[in-house]
């Protein structure tokens, strides 16, 4: 009997113990959460907005550093501007202006009555670019393909415009493409204007005019509340499409307002041997964006997720064309397309 109770008595002792080490990781996990809650917790006031954005920039955005943003200084100038019972047209200015410090087109503050935008990244330069004259060099009888508009010129060039890679395009759509085009001596693939939109529409396209896998560049992910918190670059590649191919030249025509999926659109293609890039230099857009919500509701868009080329250098800034063409207001006012007339020229000789 006594060997028997202290084996009970142990036993009890052992479940007792067990069951208060179990419970250890809940009450952690308690604390943590309620920690958290604290901590991302704001007051849909004014002020609680305002700290609200200025901590998810601080915490979030991808290039603060890169940029050699003083963000703390950014908070004291505009948190000045608040008052306790300010308007939201003027809370949605000031949250507006302070977001134009990043000088980022993919940041966006969005209110059921507005978008705050920052547009100087191609308002600044020149259009290079001109939708008339695009129309004539299409005329009347061109094909389209999902987003493509395309066309064989009477030099035997072909020429395509895809205007947005928000606008879906299939492999079946780019087998007719280039099969129609079969004849042709050369391409021209023209995404000026083109402000980006899905990765994966610019990756698929891009995919026809390369024969192996090819590295293109990289890319980071935020690991921490610090600046320069990321993880280890993660290499991206280029894969052969496993339908058509091109192997014949190309030129991309690229101007400030190619932007976004488009500024990476052109940082694959610049690494493939027959492709030449020809216009101006991109505006940009190297980071990808990431989304989420103040207290009041309004929605906040932001880079999260830097882009490199494959050398590691930023792309946020843009790209260089291979040889710059600009439009000259002497060929426009004659309805020729400067950069379109080099790029045929280039691909004649």
């Amino acid at each position: 009997m006594m060997t028997y109770n202290r084996n009970s008595v142990a036993r009890k002792k052992n479940q007792t113990r067990l069951n208060f080490l179990l419970c250890i990781p809940f009450f952690i996990l308690l604390l943590c959460i309620s920690s958290c809650i604290r901590e991302d917790e704001y007051a849909n006031t004014p002020k609680g907005n305002f700290d609200a954005l200025w901590t998810l920039i601080d915490q979030k955005y991808c290039f603060l550093e890169y940029k050699q943003i003083n963000w703390d200084s950014i908070y004291t100038v505009y948190q000045r501007q608040l008052t306790a019972n300010m308007s939201n047209d003027d809370l949605f200015e000031v949250l507006g202006n302070m977001l134009n410090e990043l000088q980022d087109g993919h940041v966006n503050l969005y209110s059921s009555g507005d978008v705050a935008r920052y547009w100087s990244w191609y308002e600044d330069y020149p259009r290079n670019f001109n939708e008339s004259i695009i129309e004539k060099y299409l005329g009347t009888d061109y094909r389209i393909a999902a987003g493509a508009k395309y066309k064989i010129l009477d030099d035997n060039i072909g020429y395509i415009y895809y205007e947005s890679f928000s606008s879906p395009i299939g492999n079946g759509n780019l087998d007719q493409i280039l099969q129609y085009m079969a004849i042709c001596n050369g391409i021209i693939i023209d995404v000026r204007n083109n402000g980006g939109g899905n990765l994966s529409n610019s990756t698929t396209f891009a995919a026809r005019f390369t024969n192996e896998k090819i590295l293109t560049g990289y890319v980071e992910h935020k690991t921490g509340k610090g600046h320069n918190d990321f993880s280890n670059p993660v290499a991206i590649y280029l894969e052969p499409a496993n339908s058509i191919r091109w192997q014949k030249k190309v030129v991309v025509l690229t101007n400030r307002h190619a932007y976004s999926a488009t500024n990476n659109f052109v940082n694959s293609m610049r690494y493939l041997p027959k492709v030449t890039i020809m216009g101006d230099k991109t505006g940009g857009g190297g980071g990808m964006p990431f989304t989420s919500e103040l207290p009041n509701g309004w929605g906040v868009r932001f880079s999260a997720s830097p882009y490199f080329d494959a050398d590691m250098n930023q792309i946020e800034f843009g790209i260089e064309p291979d040889i710059q063409v600009g439009l000259l207001s002497s060929d426009e006012n004659k309805k020729v397309d400067t950069i379109i007339e080099e790029a045929r020229a280039f691909l004649k000789n």
